[in-house]
């Protein structure tokens, strides 16, 4: 990680470390980083837990959400964690494999399908086109649509710190996405 070990913990980081090994088993990921600016690192931390666990998404299209943000942000930390649980949650492998190489994912279930193409234009255009929000909002409701956003939004917020600060990656996992190494882009 590319930010000074800490060691000696103002009483602020000192509390946010605590509440973090209380909530997430521990300090991992990106929550180390938010350790160097503990208030906007708590608002962060706790916005996370509830996009991640408590927004009006099903679990399945929460992790979802994560993994499309994670894959236009390049961000193999966030993947590599998240992966898994999407599976388990019922998000079918093949489907992010092709997410993962960059190639159109064709999820099986029209949510997902209409998630991707939400969070995809919202991330990579900056605009939802108007037959997209309509479906969205038809299918997930005004409150979880809002909970989408937000949600795409932190999980973007994680990214760049995973990145910009080059948290370190599992070296048991295989990187996921074919046109990135380490925190650089591969160039053909």
């Amino acid at each position: 990680m590319r930010l000074t070990p800490l060691h000696d913990l103002t009483e602020e980081q000192t509390r946010l470390k605590a509440g973090l090994t209380a909530r997430r088993g521990g300090v991992h990921g990106p929550f180390g980083a938010l350790l160097h600016s503990p208030r906007p690192g708590e608002l962060v931390e706790e916005l996370s837990a509830y996009c991640s666990r408590a927004s009006r998404l099903p679990e399945r299209l929460r992790e979802l959400a994560l993994l499309v943000a994670a894959r236009c942000f390049d961000a193999q930390h966030s993947w590599i964690a998240h992966v898994d649980k999407a599976v388990a949650a019922g998000v079918d492998r093949a489907a992010l494999e092709r997410l993962a190489r960059g190639e159109e994912p064709r999820f099986a279930r029209s949510d997902e399908e209409l998630l991707h193409r939400f969070a995809s234009q919202a991330l990579l255009e900056h605009f939802v086109d108007d037959d997209t929000y309509a479906g969205a909002l038809k299918e997930f409701g005004e409150p979880a649509l809002v909970d989408l956003v937000i949600s795409l939004g932190t999980f973007t917020t994680l990214a760049l710190i995973l990145n910009t600060f080059q948290v370190d990656l599992r070296p048991d996992r295989e990187p996921p996405f074919p046109d990135v190494r380490g925190f650089q882009r591969l160039h053909p």
